[in-house]
């Protein structure tokens, strides 16, 4: 088994899965670990859920997004070697996910404070963390162009996210706070 640290990241670089190496703060690294630091606060709300399918759903997202991180660091990789890729299918689950939550939930009429109880408070960090990822993807396609399935996919992944949050809340027993601005 590899140790847990290699030292080749001490200079500031790191290597990517196309063995292309990178500043640690370029504008792919920053994409790959905001997805990445996406992906650990879904982990942190799922180990406060209790609802079994919701669970579920988050637990494949988080597949989806070391999708991401993968397909976002192998650019330029050895096109013969197989890889799995987003596709619009991708999409199109979540926006169902999304629609089957939201059928649950009342009409929403004005703006939600982020909160409620301790899963969907998870929640609501992990979709600002979303939002902060896609805009280092759409930082990314500015620099060099990326897929446009992942910046869609990771636009819908924060409003699953929201919703995943009011469901939770309801399901709980939580009512909704809304600012008094």
């Amino acid at each position: 088994m590899p140790g847990f640290y290699t030292g080749a990241g001490d200079s500031g670089y790191t290597g990517t899965i196309s063995s292309r190496k990178v500043r640690k703060n370029d504008a792919l690294m920053e994409a790959i670990g905001s997805t990445d630091e996406l992906n650990s606060a879904i982990g942190v709300a799922v180990s406060e859920l209790t609802d079994p399918h919701l669970t579920e759903m988050l637990k494949v997202l988080q597949n989806k997004l070391f999708i991401i991180g993968a397909e976002l660091a192998s650019a330029g990789a050895d096109a013969s070697k197989p890889k799995k890729e987003m596709t619009k299918g991708d999409i199109k689950e979540l926006e169902e996910g999304i629609e089957e939550l939201a059928a649950q939930l009342p009409k929403l009429t004005k703006f939600v404070l982020p909160g409620g109880c301790e899963g969907a408070a998870h929640l609501h960090m992990a979709r600002a963390i979303a939002r902060r990822a896609e805009r280092a993807l759409v930082e990314l396609d500015s620099a060099s162009k990326i897929s446009p399935v992942l910046l869609s996919f990771m636009n819908r992944v924060s409003s699953f996210l929201f919703v995943c949050a009011l469901y939770i809340n309801k399901k709980e027993g939580v009512d909704e706070l809304n600012p008094t601005y």
